[in-house]
């Protein structure tokens, strides 16, 4: 190359790509790294798992609501596809900036590793400012990496005023003056000033190594976090769950209907819904695993290991569970044949009373390995119901995402109320003492399951061929159970559906209704009366703060 040729100047949007492009870099090495020593803290800990925790503790209970709503089971990888989208675009802009204030820049990657290590030593579960260190370290790499690729770009400098006229220049990556930009040279070339100016070679190699070291950081993180749960998993697949003391009656002949499209009787574990805030799946090591029982009105204060409640006498029973979040004919409501000791039992040999006794606690509240605390009424747990710590679920251990190796669940409450998952502690005390989580977050304190029905079938906005159809669905009200189901068309009367057998009152109800359908539009509406006599209201409210309320209908046509 003729090096008597004046250097072409590197100036405006390729220095200003070129800097975003080493942001972007620099920020995915910063979340590489921190997924690497995550995991020698612990996985939680990581920025992005973090940051998104937070989030969810910090969000608006009608946002999450419509979040659950749209998104589904998905909604926490919405909500870490969103962070890392926001991650990208700042990185870009930050990578912007040090391209004509290289230390600014730089700095602006520190600042989000702090907020990231704020995130996580704030989380419920965070037990020690350890927690803090895959933030901080990711930042200090990311920091370093973007000051390092953007020096390739060679020397920023701006043009000084003299008094005499002439002109002199300045480094504006120290001056933090901005100028047109210069410097675009081959490599170890020299710019007029004689500093070195655009090392395109250079900074190619450097960026793919950066890429590189980067990828192999984030895959050995993400793998070394992968084999954390290797003992869980070993745990869960030497579980031998003993034959209950107390074994669930068999379904009674003609409980699950034979109709297309109807929900099954008993939901699979995999099709089981699934609610909650864990952006990460608790894997929990069985073997080591204890749940200590403390506070008011305990007696006898216990630590229980997984084996002391296998050997433990063990009850078998069919439960519907409800998230509080399932709007009117919503999908979150499943019926699953669950084993488990019996929670009253287990309270009163810890000593405790419920209050209609005399009783000092009014609330039980539970813990979760992820933070979580979810508050129950001492009464409801201990009135004869079974509440129960459960082990199992459809015959099998429970699955991780249902909260192995044990959860809790109380029929007849919703179960931000009652079915805390990945239990850990349980503490006795008052609903004056406490709030737990979701009733900081406006929901009510106490909330037992509303009398709810839904169609399941024909789907809304169908298109059924005259004739009979058969509309079909489910309903629901746990600890009452459903004594009559209605369907009315359009506006005309009510009609009695058929209805399924009872497996018990704990459990939902299967429904049936031949329907003579006519050509043209129509709208299918549904409502069930409990045991008690109690007919679902028509009055829609929403899931705050005590749950949906409302008729569900469809509408069809009708060819």
């Amino acid at each position: 190359m003729d090096h008597d040729v004046p250097p072409q100047p590197l100036r405006g949007i390729k220095r200003l790509s070129l800097g975003a492009l080493s942001g972007l870099l620099a920020g995915y090495a910063a979340i590489a790294v921190a997924e690497l020593v995550s995991a020698a803290v612990r996985p939680e800990s990581g920025p992005v798992i973090a940051v998104g925790g937070a989030a969810i503790d910090r969000t608006p209970p009608g946002v999450k609501d419509w979040a659950i709503q749209h998104f589904g089971t998905d909604d926490k990888l919405v909500l870490q596809l969103g962070i890392l989208a926001v991650l990208t675009v700042l990185a870009l802009v930050l990578g912007a900036v040090a391209a004509r204030w290289r230390a600014i820049g730089s700095a602006g990657v520190l600042v989000f590793g702090v907020v990231g290590a704020l995130a996580a030593t704030s989380r419920p579960d965070s037990t020690s400012v350890s927690d803090a260190l895959p933030s901080v370290v990711g930042a200090v790499v990311g920091a370093g990496l973007l000051y390092w690729l953007i020096g390739r770009l060679g020397t920023f400098r701006a043009p000084v005023d003299r008094p005499s006229g002439q002109t002199e220049t300045a480094d504006a990556a120290s001056t933090g003056v901005g100028a047109p930009m210069d410097g675009a040279t081959p490599t170890g070339a020299k710019n007029e000033a004689g500093e070195p100016g655009w090392d395109r070679r250079g900074f190619i190699l450097a960026a793919t190594a950066a890429a590189a070291a980067s990828t192999g950081a984030g895959l050995a993180g993400r793998a070394l976090n992968g084999s954390q749960g290797q003992n869980a998993v070993a745990s869960r697949n030497k579980v031998m769950i003993p034959a209950p003391s107390s074994s669930a009656a068999p379904v009674p002949k003609g409980a699950a209907l034979r109709v297309k499209d109807i929900s099954p009787f008993m939901t699979p574990n995999g099709d089981f819904y699934r609610v909650d805030t864990a952006l990460v799946v608790p894997k929990v090591d069985a073997t080591s695993w204890r749940l200590r029982i403390h506070g008011r009105g305990v007696t006898r204060e216990r630590t229980l290991s997984f084996d002391d409640l296998l050997r433990m006498p063990l009850i078998e029973r069919n439960i519907t569970l409800t998230c509080v979040s399932n709007e009117v004919g919503g999908p979150y409501v499943g019926n699953a044949r669950w084993i488990g000791v019996r929670l009253a039992d287990l309270l009163q040999e810890c000593g405790v009373r419920p209050p209609s006794k005399g009783g000092p606690a009014d609330q039980l509240v539970a813990r979760s390995v992820d933070g979580m605390t979810i508050g129950s009424p001492v009464d409801d747990v201990m009135d004869g119901r079974d509440a129960m710590l459960a082990v199992g679920m459809n015959g099998q251990p429970l699955p991780f995402e249902h909260g192995f190796p044990v959860r809790m669940l109380v029929p007849g409450l919703y179960g931000y109320v009652s079915a805390c998952k990945w239990i850990k502690d349980i503490e006795l005390t008052t609903f004056d003492a406490y709030d737990s989580y979701w009733v900081k977050r406006d929901w009510a304190q106490k909330a037992p399951i509303k009398t709810e029905s839904r169609i399941d079938t024909p789907k809304p906005f169908g298109r059924p061929k005259a004739g009979t159809v058969m509309v079909a669905g489910v309903a629901w009200a746990q600890h009452r159970g459903i004594d009559k189901v209605e369907v009315r068309v359009d506006d005309g009367p009510w009609e009695k559906a058929r209805l399924a057998a009872e497996d018990t009152r704990d459990t939902w109800r299967q429904w049936s209704y031949e329907w003579p359908a006519a050509k043209g539009g129509h709208t299918l509406t549904v409502r069930a009366t409990d045991r008690t006599g109690e007919t679902q209201t028509e009055k829609r409210t929403p899931t705050i703060p005590d749950g949906a309320s409302g008729w569900h209908s469809v509408v069809v046509t009708v060819d």
